[in-house]
């Protein structure tokens, strides 16, 4: 039906995913992106089970638009390796869906 994306990611500062959702959605590479926590993450890293207080970002976008995204987080991300996983948007209202195409880079 399309080619939109939702990607996440996370961080452990209120003021890095900040920064982050505001140079997306600036830059024209995500047309919203909803910051949601603080939320607990239990994950394993360096052979220890860790715990960790994070932000999450969902970020709406259209998938040509992947990779500048994923660079972008990269480039103002503390972690080592940060989460970045994309999910495509299989469907969603016809208003919505246009407001999204509106509202990005092509």
């Amino acid at each position: 039906m399309s080619d939109f994306v939702l990607v996440s990611t996370t961080t452990d500062k209120r003021e890095e995913a900040d920064k982050i959702a505001h140079l997306l959605v600036e830059r024209g590479l995500a047309a919203c992106v909803q910051t949601v926590g603080p939320i607990s993450s239990t994950y394993r890293w360096k052979d220890e089970v860790e715990r960790a207080e994070e932000w999450l970002l969902l970020i709406k976008t259209r998938g040509a638009l992947f990779e500048r995204v994923e660079k972008l987080i990269k480039e103002n991300h503390a972690y080592e390796v940060p989460e970045i996983v994309l999910v495509p948007i299989r469907g969603g209202s016809e208003e919505y869906l246009r407001w999204l195409d509106e509202n990005l880079t092509d």
